[in-house]
């Protein structure tokens, strides 16, 4: 039997219940105009993922379901497999079948994950029936994204003997450099091992401070990849499936047969009515678009998590403080980027100690982008502070106290224009100035919207070079890339004088913040011991600066924020 499925890759918002219901709609009217038989939708399309402690409000959960209801209608003629959340005797989070406007069962996710950035734990039930469906010869399963991570998860019993051909796992699997390559790898396997089709739809858009990259992918009963998605945007990704494929592949393979023939108990079987088949006029070309590099899919992340949250949280426009420095012009790029230069406004706030350079490097960049660009100098306000603090400071030398002035200075102008314009403040640190503290606590951490929180500082040069090279030009100034970094704070200042030369800092960092190493497996790893001392003592001593600062775009394994729990108050000894 050909069986032609299509995978729904949408961007929802959570909370918008009414929003969230017109893709749904929009996407499954594509389906019937492209003649598909089965459409599939991320985890949660209803509510948007994750809704967190909105899941505890009453009101939230039955508005949620409502909407469901009324989508019923919109599947006449489809099988529709639809993410949201249902109420039983709990809360749980499930996938809806409806055929032909009629629901014919839900499965309710039975691998909650509770690490890192999840806590399903704390909102749902573990589901505890597995089923398949049979529509005419066609027979499948439906899974929910961590549901397909383990080898013996409810997959493995859906595509049991004489079971179903083909899996589906509807998922909302956030973003890090790296994860797109390893979950295909997963997938690929799942699908070899248990001889069947796998179709995975994946969530696209930002959320906070996760953005899910989309990528969704079918797979043949080989492992074989049929189609991909795009990342990093909408997308619709249709297939035509041979089902007698399945049957061929699995008679050639032995181990199948090895398998217990006894039912579980918790496996139905669930017959979809029949309806009128669709009707195919033309065959259905899959696409397989081609994955991003390392660099282009971490840019791509940042612009997307960054035009997401200002859009979605209903901003217009950003500010942001242009120095001249590599963090910040990398930061206005973004911003350009995620929401068109006409709304970004980019302030340099010069002090006596602020170079010509930076001044110069700040305006071109502003000019290569046309972006807003204005100057405030701060020297005369910097200037009166030490003045009226000069008495209660007299006989004290002048040291950290006076250089963090300036960056408060200039956080509390910026928000001064956020709050008269309506702009949102984008914070310009990145994840090895934030990981050490090096950052000045109501002054450059004083934002909304932190872009650069998880990229360490080579990185940051590395997506720098990155967007010139897309350009073809040198969109970011040579000199913004070659300079030796500085807070310009103080006369002739580098970020050297206070830190290890960020080649050094950012792989003790790595080992320290996402991979939990200790001292002992840093130093065998060939890191100066006396330098990882210091590292980790300013990791643990500046929790209370990190706790105070703007969310930011998860794109590491481990970032600050959801993935990091450290106590402030904490007097372990490393």
């Amino acid at each position: 039997m050909n069986l032609r499925i299509a995978l729904a890759q949408i961007n929802t918002t959570v909370g918008d219940l009414p929003g969230n219901r017109r893709k749904i709609e929009e996407q499954l009217e594509l389906a019937r105009r492209q003649e598909v038989d089965l459409v599939a939708f991320p985890e949660m399309a209803v509510t948007g993922y994750p809704p967190e402690d909105l899941l505890l409000k009453p009101d939230f959960v039955y508005a949620a379901r409502q909407i469901l209801l009324d989508l019923l209608p919109q599947t006449k003629g489809l099988v529709a497999i639809i993410g949201g959340i249902w109420v039983e005797d709990d809360l749980y989070n499930s996938a809806v079948v409806v055929a032909d406007g009629q629901i014919q069962a839900v499965y309710h996710k039975q691998l909650l994950p509770n690490y890192g950035v999840f806590d399903e734990n704390r909102y749902f039930m573990v589901g505890q029936t597995n089923a398949v469906f049979r529509l005419d010869q066609a027979c499948f399963g439906v899974s929910i994204c961590e549901d397909l991570w383990y080898p013996d998860g409810p997959a493995q019993e859906q595509a049991g003997p004489g079971g179903a051909q083909l899996l589906i796992n509807i998922s909302s699997s956030p973003f890090y450099l790296g994860k797109g390559g390893d979950r295909e790898r997963m997938l690929a396997t799942r699908a070899a091992d248990n001889r069947s089709y796998l179709a995975y739809v994946n969530l696209v858009g930002g959320q906070d401070e996760l953005v899910f990259d989309g990528q969704s992918l079918i797979f043949g009963p080989q492992g074989e990849l049929l189609a991909r998605a795009s990342q990093f945007e909408e997308d619709f990704l249709v297939a035509d499936l041979d089902l007698t494929e399945v049957l061929r592949w699995r008679l050639f393979d032995p181990r199948r047969r090895k398998q217990p023939r006894e039912p579980s108990g918790h496996l139905r079987e669930i017959v979809i009515p029949p309806f009128p088949p669709v009707s195919k006029t033309v065959p259905a070309v899959p696409k397989k678009q081609v994955p991003l590099t390392r660099s282009a899919e971490g840019y791509r992340a940042l612009v997307l998590g960054t035009g997401d949250y200002v859009r979605k949280n209903g901003f217009k426009e950003v500010v942001l403080g242009l120095s001249g420095g590599v963090d910040s012009s990398l930061t206005a790029v973004l911003a350009a980027d995620a929401l068109g230069p006409d709304r970004v406004h980019g302030i340099a706030l010069p002090t006596r100690f602020s170079s010509s350079h930076s001044l110069e490097d700040a305006e071109q960049l502003a000019q290569n982008l046309g972006i807003h660009f204005s100057v405030i100098p701060i020297d005369a306000l910097f200037q009166t502070y030490l003045e009226v603090l000069n008495p209660h400071f007299q006989g004290l030398p002048e040291e950290l106290t006076e250089e963090n002035l300036q960056p408060r200075i200039r956080g509390t102008i910026l928000m001064a224009l956020s709050n008269k314009f309506g702009w949102l403040v984008l914070t310009t640190g990145n994840k090895s100035e934030t990981g050490v503290g090096y950052s000045t606590l109501y002054g450059d951490t004083a934002g909304g919207f932190a872009v650069l929180k998880d990229v360490p500082k080579i990185l940051v040069y590395e997506l720098c070079r990155y967007r010139n090279q897309i350009a073809g030009k040198e969109l970011l100034p040579r000199r913004v890339l070659e300079k030796p970094p500085s807070a310009e704070l103080r006369p002739d200042q580098k970020d050297s004088d206070s830190l290890p030369e960020y080649g050094l800092l950012d792989p003790i960092l790595q080992a320290y913040v996402e991979e939990s190493c200790s001292l002992e497996e840093m130093v065998r790893r060939g890191f100066d011991q006396g330098m990882v001392e210091k590292v980790i003592r300013l990791v643990d001593r500046n929790e209370y600066k990190r706790r105070q600062s703007p969310p930011g775009i998860k794109i590491t394994t481990r970032a600050f924020g959801k993935d990091w729990r450290l106590p402030i108050t904490n007097r372990y000894q490393r």
